[in-house]
């Protein structure tokens, strides 16, 4: 029953590591379309010979920015549709802002998928290391007081193997907790430039509720 514990938490922390190099992966992937994809849309989108040409390259390509000028695009002209309805009253700026804001949202929310498992892993995998080592530990004190020798060589045997839970879960922690602040660095950064792009589009759009 012991010797299946420490397996089970060997094969419990093995399995995380696969979890954190898969995720890891996957978001090396997406941030690296994504970051295409708005590189593309940008120069594509400010290229642009005027304000329906936009419109034009944001419901021609993907990505995050084409979707953030998308839900613009759509406000925009419900905006001037129905400029005196009760969901447009206030600011031309302030009323572009909040859908454009919501959409800017949901992508985050997407692109944060997996975060949260790299930081579960990375705290939890030293303790359930540390686990199968005390586990081990007790296993192999009682095999060695049953078989009433307490010599270097029978101690070091079953202690060593007892250590290996707790390595293996630091091993599995290091990458998860290194690619967890690596992935947030990033989602920070592309956060600036969502922002950033929706402070350029609501001046481009006043300007053309100004022109009407």
């Amino acid at each position: 029953m012991e010797i299946s514990v420490v397996n089970g938490v060997l094969l419990m922390l093995i399995l995380m590591s696969i979890i954190t190099w898969t995720i890891a992966f996957m978001k090396f992937r997406e941030y690296g379309r994504a970051v295409k994809q708005s590189e593309q849309f940008q120069k594509d989108f400010w290229d642009a010979p005027d304000w329906r040409a936009g419109q034009a390259v944001a419901d021609g390509e993907k990505g995050d920015l084409s979707t953030l000028a998308k839900s613009g695009y759509v406000e925009y002209d419900q905006f001037i549709k129905h400029p005196v309805g009760l969901r447009f009253i206030g600011e031309p700026n302030e009323v572009l802002q909040q859908p454009m804001h919501r959409t800017l949202v949901n992508i985050l929310r997407r692109h944060e998928n997996g975060l949260s498992e790299l930081a579960t892993i990375g705290s939890i995998s030293p303790f359930i290391g540390l686990f199968g080592t005390v586990w081990g530990i007790m296993h192999a004190l009682e095999s060695i007081s049953k078989s009433g020798t307490a010599s270097i060589d029978v101690v070091a045997g079953p202690i060593g193997e007892a250590l290996i839970a707790t390595a293996i879960g630091i091993a599995t922690a290091i990458p998860a907790v290194l690619f967890y602040n690596y992935f947030l660095r990033r989602l920070k950064l592309m956060t600036m430039d969502l922002e950033a792009f929706i402070e350029s589009f609501l001046r481009l759009a006043s300007s053309q509720i100004e022109k009407k």
